[in-house]
């Protein structure tokens, strides 16, 4: 495994403790596990220039300063930094109960037969001890100069040295570590740029652009890619992926499909033709401006088709959703998944109703919703707009892209879909059943169906083509994305929803909402998560009759602190939990203003970013015991509930109290938390719930997918420096 400059340090120079850290905890898992690993770290020479220009910063006098400085001597920096190197190296190992070792080697040496068979030797003992060994380039004493790449020599820098070790040593793999995801076949920061999961030589070689060399290193990406390619065709396999990201090494020998794989027989597995993604976005896009040109009538008679069609095929995609059903089952999914992967007895006649209600609606493009009169004979518009191309991402649920896909159409927004793999026959003949019905001067394009997971990080680097992405999935799904574009992301990463019984409700009427939010439908984002109770129906016993009703239906309880001691139930561990299941959270509290506190404390998001491993180790602890959620050392991403919440009560004024203090998308009044959906609320569908508090908030339907735009009308008016205008700024009605 080989670690580059870029990884090892930060912009500044300075180590990237964090990153460090991270990556010596994945060798300690995989030591522990058996693996051999051999470890060879750039980085001495940045690490030595950072210190000595320091120490002659502080020993320069202010003349000094003056001077023009001298570039420091090369060899002096890889001295200083390699002794602080190996010390940070050791430290880090002895933290984590490893040893490890220093092997300095320089191009002259490998000339040598008997050194060659020294250092098989040494390192075999050292590996046989669960030692560590830690190859770098002896920059201090080499002979080599500038151009650091010598035709003639046997290696010319840590890329090449790894790729000779590899060889050298019989490697199974060789992890070059970089600062980017992986090889690209182009400047990563072109957006044009794809990630190229398999190097096929005969194919890559002479498409590939490269970038600037490496910001510290030799060489950046050219220097990779020649090792790995040598390496792989000598018959190492090769991955080149970010040693920033976590857990990638262990990732990579679990054969997670991450980074850039260099083989041998790539060229026997690489498909002929690749998807292109920019293609597949950018015909989204016209077809989508094709779409909008038409009229409200054309575009009502396209959902109405599409809602017939499905009717039409109902058999044949029961079929392909059975198939995908069976092969759930058998791969052992949990049966909330299952369920939601199901497309039950009567599912396509109401999802072709929705569609004929979204298709009778009135038509959401163009609609003027405020016209000013600016000055006499200038009128400005403001309308209503497609946002654009939309990037959905969804799991399990078939149902979803029906009603995704109307929802584009009614909106005239182009649309890529991307389902689990769970669902993929099931999504295959929707998608062709839909497409087929749009007729050719719009096109099927309009709506893209994203075959394979590994289309995903290419579609997300689409800033300029793709304009929303909406996830719809589980909490890892939506962190994942949040943390991987620069597109904006609407969505919401958990659904903790709470329900709020007050001492003065009625509690029949808080046994049907409590018993209907949490078994209705108990793998919904909108199902009842914690109960929270007012302490008075603990001495009433109101709450134990709550408690035997959910019991009787088969929730499993735990309790908050108070809740757990009081009931003698188990304490749940953690209120940020989302179970998805027939299990609930129970807690009591003093009066609704603790309701409140509490639902605004378990409701809001955390997010602590950290470098220093060691200094914020302990602290990055206590938030995972907090929230059991999976853990980024270099940054720790928690994001908000803040779905649905409601309050049983028959005590208006408390009731005020609690719907207008809640700060969540969606806040009720005795009423289930299950009635937050797109198609309850009279919107047709929805794309998904939004807990954003920018654009959409709630169940995003059709309103949702719009922006605005400003559309002014004159008569030939000119500003020339307002001299000759009168604004009159004066509203008028919408319809004049």
């Amino acid at each position: 495994m080989k670690v580059g400059t870029a990884v090892v340090t930060r912009n500044d120079g300075r180590l990237a403790l964090g990153r460090l850290g991270a990556l010596c905890e994945q060798i300690k898992e995989l030591n522990s596990q058996g693996y051999e690993l051999i470890l060879v770290s750039s980085g001495a020479v940045g690490l030595g220039r950072q210190r000595l220009r320091y120490r002659r910063l502080v020993n320069s006098s202010f003349a000094d300063l003056q001077k023009p400085q001298v570039e420091l001597d090369g060899k002096a920096c890889a001295a200083v930094g390699q002794n602080s190197l190996m010390a940070l190296y050791d430290t880090l190992f002895s933290e984590l109960d490893i040893s490890s070792a220093q092997l300095l080697v320089t191009d002259s040496d490998f000339r040598d037969r008997d050194f060659r068979k020294q250092l098989n030797e040494t390192v075999k003992s050292l590996l046989s001890l669960k030692v560590i060994p830690i190859f770098n380039e002896n920059d201090a004493v080499s002979t080599r100069k500038a151009p650091y790449e010598d035709s003639s020599g046997i290696f010319w820098d840590n890329d090449s040295l790894a790729a000779l070790l590899a060889l050298e040593l019989k490697a199974d793999l060789l992890v070059l570590l970089s600062d980017v995801e992986g090889l690209y076949s182009g400047p990563p920061s072109d957006p044009k740029s794809k990630l190229i999961h398999t190097y096929v030589k005969e194919k890559h070689q002479g498409e590939i652009t490269f970038g600037d060399k490496s910001r510290v290193g030799r060489g950046g990406m050219t220097a990779k890619v020649k090792a790995a390619v040598n390496a792989a065709y000598a018959g190492i396999p090769v991955v080149i992926t970010s040693g920033s990201a976590p857990e990638n090494i262990i990732r990579v020998l679990q054969g997670q499909k991450i980074g850039t794989l260099f083989h041998q027989d790539a060229h026997l597995w690489e498909p002929t033709k690749e998807v292109d993604t920019r293609e597949m976005a950018v015909a989204a896009r016209d077809s989508s401006r094709r779409l909008q040109a038409l009229s409200s009538q054309e575009r009502k008679e396209i959902l109405l088709d599409i809602a017939d069609a499905l009717e039409a095929n109902e058999k044949l995609i029961t079929v392909e959703n059975e198939a995908d059903v069976a092969a759930a089952q058998q791969a052992g999914y949990e049966k909330s998944l299952i369920s939601r992967l199901a497309l039950k007895p009567g599912k396509i006649a109401s999802l072709a109703k929705s569609i004929r209600v979204l298709a009778n609606m009135e038509d959401p493009i163009g609609r003027v919703l405020k016209k000013t009169q600016l000055a006499d004979g200038l009128i400005l518009e403001k309308t209503s707009s497609p946002l654009g191309v939309l990037l959905i991402v969804f799991e399990s649920r078939p149902d979803a892209l029906v009603q995704i896909a109307s929802l584009a159409i009614r909106s005239g927004n182009g649309l890529l879909l991307k389902g689990g793999k769970e669902a993929k026959r099931s999504n295959t003949i929707l998608h062709k059943v839909i497409t087929e019905a749009i007729p050719d001067i719009v096109g099927g394009k309009v709506i893209g169906l994203v075959t394979s997971r590994d289309e995903i990080p290419d579609l997300l680097k689409l800033d300029d083509v793709i304009d929303l992405v909406i996830p719809r999935g589980s909490n890892k799904l939506v962190s994942q994305i949040k943390s991987s574009t620069k597109i904006p992301v609407l969505g919401h990463a958990d659904g903790i929803c709470h329900v709020y019984v007050d001492k003065s409700a009625n509690m029949d009427m808080a046994k049907r909402v409590v018993l209907d939010a949490k078994i209705d439908y108990p793998a919904a984002c909108n199902a009842m998560e914690t109960l929270l109770v007012h302490k008075d129906l603990v001495t009433n016993g109101a709450l134990n009759e709550l408690i035997v009703d959910l019991r009787i239906q088969g929730v499993t309880l735990y309790g908050g602190p108070r809740a757990s001691l009081l009931m003698n139930i188990p304490q749940a561990r953690s209120f940020h939990h989302e179970y998805n299941s027939m299990e609930c959270t129970v807690e009591i509290v003093d009066n609704v203003a603790a309701a409140i506190d509490h639902i605004h404390h378990h409701g809001r998001h955390v997010i602590f970013s950290c470098q220093n491993l060691f200094v914020c180790n302990s602290m990055c602890r206590v938030l995972y015991d907090c929230f059991h959620e999976p853990m980024d050392m270099n940054c720790l991403l928690l994001f908000c509930s803040a779905h649905t919440d409601c309050i049983i009560t028959e005590d208006q004024e408390t009731a005020e109290i609690f719907l207008h203090q809640v700060d969540s998308a969606a806040v009720f009044h005795n009423a289930s938390t299950r009635f937050c959906d797109g198609a309850r609320f009279g919107l047709g569908a929805e794309v998904g719930i939004s807990t954003s508090r920018i654009h959409a908030r709630g169940p995003v339907g059709v309103e949702g997918l719009l922006t605005t735009r400003w559309i002014l009308k004159g008569s030939g008016q000119v500003v020339d420096g307002d001299k000759g205008i009168i604004y009159t700024h004066k509203d008028i009605p919408i319809n004049s």
